[in-house]
């Protein structure tokens, strides 16, 4: 298990945030906004994300039944008789996703979220209420570009005839999951820019950690232990389904929403007629609509087991949850994302701890922003940081898991509308620095690169707001040099840097001349 602060952190640029200790999202401090409404006994209206159609923002194809003229913002006492923010706890089972937007992979995170109670607490702070001290006004955490933000918003909510727009509880009286939608709204810009998306951004936004991506038809053979690993601790993870676009493809998803998010809620292993079974456990935010194939709710293979096991595993209810093999699971569905606070569950070694840094960087025109490796005569301007690492101890050494290093590239959107921004492709290339350099201060210049290979790279640029890649290093010294595609591609980026060795991790400033 990890440590309760998650990875042991290095000092770098962002020393001093932390979910305890957050940015106000625009200048907005809870606190003080909260008891001005108890001494002035007024509700808040958040000026800043108002009730009406510029937080809602433009939606490209609406139901045919909706008419967004009809939208009545309203508070939950205007909706419901006795509304609470949380009605007997946090549940995967309390909401659904609404009609309008296309959302899935935030409400997917959002089912991740509620198993993570310590992570809970992070996002939506706890002495909140629509009873005790009521005043309107409500406030969540995000982690957003390697920082934790505290984000305030009012408890007006878009409905027609009374009914919510968006994501919706299924206890009427119950509205943590839509103010917890409006917060993220507010932080991308509108609901609209909710619009589509990937569900490992909503989890590092809830985590602030470690994020671990493996495409399925290349992931590695033990990949459904490293998920029963990651269950057992602080970990949130997430999957997307393929697209079906063939008639074939369509049949073989079988109950599957192609293109489609879900959340992985369940790892286990049964024993079936004495052979065991690797099943995966996912639920649909839709709140329904679920697999029809093996180890499905209505599956014949269910009386295959152990009656003790189906009483702890086997419902027949339409929730949207259901079980079925790893091997279906790898067939079916494309990706999965694991985030969490550490990746020490890789190793299961109490005695070894990753560690973790983080740095802010730039792409300039002109200056450092030098384009991919083919750009011969400009990748070398790039950002450089320069990364030693240290001999593992013996127990670490023999962990579960071979590789030692996970590095993280984000490029920092700084548009306040989440779908106005546009990423560039990305990645990063890791170089090993021979010893008769390790002396040499300073910026490393193009002929260090000449007919030099990398010793570890992202598999290839893509336009991700996030790549990562998960591999292992000898000790020594190394460089990483993160890129975009194209020379001059101008944009902020996180690089952060996970590692089981302990490491010390420089930003070369030199501007290249």
């Amino acid at each position: 298990m990890p440590p309760p602060d998650g990875c042991h952190h290095n000092p770098s640029e962002d020393d001093g945030n932390s979910p305890t200790s957050p940015l106000d999202f625009l200048d907005q401090n809870y606190q003080e906004l909260h008891q001005n409404c108890l001494t002035e006994n007024t509700l808040y209206n958040d000026e800043l994300f108002p009730p009406d159609d510029s937080s809602i923002g433009l939606f490209d194809d609406l139901p045919p039944d909706v008419d967004m003229s009809q939208v009545v913002w309203k508070r939950p006492s205007e909706l419901v008789s006795d509304p609470k923010l949380i009605v007997d706890d946090v549940s995967r089972f309390d909401y659904a996703q609404g009609d309008v937007l296309g959302n899935c992979w935030f409400l997917a995170a959002i089912g991740a979220l509620t198993f993570e109670k310590d992570i809970i607490k992070q996002v939506m702070p706890a002495e909140q209420s629509l009873t005790k001290d009521y005043a309107g006004i409500f406030h969540f955490r995000f982690w957003r570009f390697g920082k934790w933000i505290d984000v305030v918003i009012d408890d007006q909510l878009p409905t027609i005839d009374d009914e919510l727009l968006f994501v919706c509880s299924k206890t009427s009286n119950e509205f943590w999951p839509a103010l917890l939608e409006k917060a993220y709204a507010k932080v991308c810009g509108s609901y609209a820019d909710l619009h589509a998306g990937y569900i490992s951004e909503a989890l590092m936004d809830f985590t602030g950690g470690t994020h671990m991506y493996y495409t399925l038809n290349t992931a590695p053979a033990d990949l459904w232990e490293i998920m029963e690993r990651a269950f057992k601790s602080k970990t949130l993870m997430g999957c997307g389904s393929k697209t079906g676009t063939t008639p074939e493809e369509t049949e073989l998803l079988h109950g599957i929403i192609a293109e489609h998010a879900y959340t992985v809620t369940g790892v286990f292993e049964v024993m079936s007629e004495e052979n065991p079974v690797q099943l995966v456990r996912l639920l649909n935010p839709w709140g329904q609509e679920e697999w029809q194939g093996d180890w499905s709710d209505g599956s014949p293979l269910w009386d295959t087991v152990c009656e003790e096991v189906r009483k702890i595993c086997h419902e027949v209810l339409n929730n949207g949850e259901f079980w079925m093999s790893m091997e279906d699971f790898t067939n079916i569905f494309e990706n999965i994302d694991i985030c969490c606070l550490c990746p020490d569950f890789l190793d299961g070694s109490a005695e070894c701890h990753w560690t973790s840094e983080r740095h802010f960087g730039r792409w300039n025109a002109e200056t450092t922003a030098g384009g991919d490796i083919i750009k011969t005569e400009t990748f070398w301007t790039n950002p450089q940081f320069r990364v030693k690492i240290d001999e593992l101890n013996e127990e670490c050494a023999s962990g579960q898991h071979p590789e030692n290093i996970l590095v993280s590239l984000m490029q920092n959107h700084e548009k306040r509308h989440r779908n106005s921004q546009d990423n560039f492709n990305i990645g990063f290339y890791v170089f090993e620095i021979p010893i008769e350099m390790r002396s040499q201060s300073g910026r490393f210049l193009s002929e260090f690169f000449i007919d030099k290979e990398s010793v570890a790279q992202t598999d290839e640029l893509v336009e991700f707001r996030e790549v990562m890649k998960f591999f292992r290093l000898e000790p020594g010294e190394y460089l990483i040099v993160p890129c975009t595609e194209n020379p001059g591609e101008m944009a902020s980026f996180v690089l952060s840097v996970f590692s089981k060795n302990e490491t010390h991790m420089e930003h070369i400033q030199e501007t290249p001349e």
